[in-house]
């Protein structure tokens, strides 16, 4: 699962939009609001970057294989108490709960903090799932190449480029 800085303001609009419709929360500003979920959306992202940044540099001084990222990444981010993945939707969402207590554009929070949970999971979660879709469609145009290969890592680059300019996603 991954957020795409393209999503981050239709998540933030829909995050607010459903919270006070459901009369989870009484905004001053909906705008602001809306701008309180996006920076932590926003911030999010530039988290998960500099993670993989610094991924990056460890496997290039210790001379390790691009294999190894993944599991470096995810050691950098439990040191942090950051979340990837499904983690990641629970880290999201519990710095938008504690944004939503802190905020000035939230006159009141009337839902529990679980209620808030639940829902703000299902429309991250929504959205991030694209990566998922994104994922399945390009495997599935490299039926003929190994996994594993550095023909397949350029390959699957280059098709998931072109499936997200198809779908209408920058910013992978």
């Amino acid at each position: 699962m991954r957020l795409y800085p393209a999503k981050v303001d239709s998540i933030a609009s829909e995050v607010i939009t459903k919270l006070t419709a459901d009369g989870d929360l009484e905004v001053t500003d909906p705008h602001e609001a809306t701008l309180d979920v996006a920076a932590v959306l926003k911030e999010y992202i530039r988290l998960d970057k500099e993670l993989s940044e610094r991924a990056k540099d460890i496997l290039e001084i210790r001379g390790l294989p691009h294999a190894h990222l993944a599991r470096t990444k995810r050691q950098l981010a439990e040191q942090k108490e950051f979340g990837l993945g499904e983690d990641g939707v629970t880290w999201i969402t519990n710095q938008l709960v504690e944004t939503f207590m802190q905020s000035k554009s939230v006159d009141e929070v009337y839902a529990d903090d679980a209620i808030l949970r639940k829902k703000i999971k299902e429309v991250v979660r929504k959205h991030m799932a694209v990566e998922d879709e994104l994922d399945t469609e390009v495997r599935a145009r490299l039926k003929n190449i190994q996994e594993g290969t550095d023909a397949w890592d350029v390959e699957y680059a280059r098709v998931m480029d072109q499936i997200k300019q198809k779908h209408g996603i920058k910013g992978g």
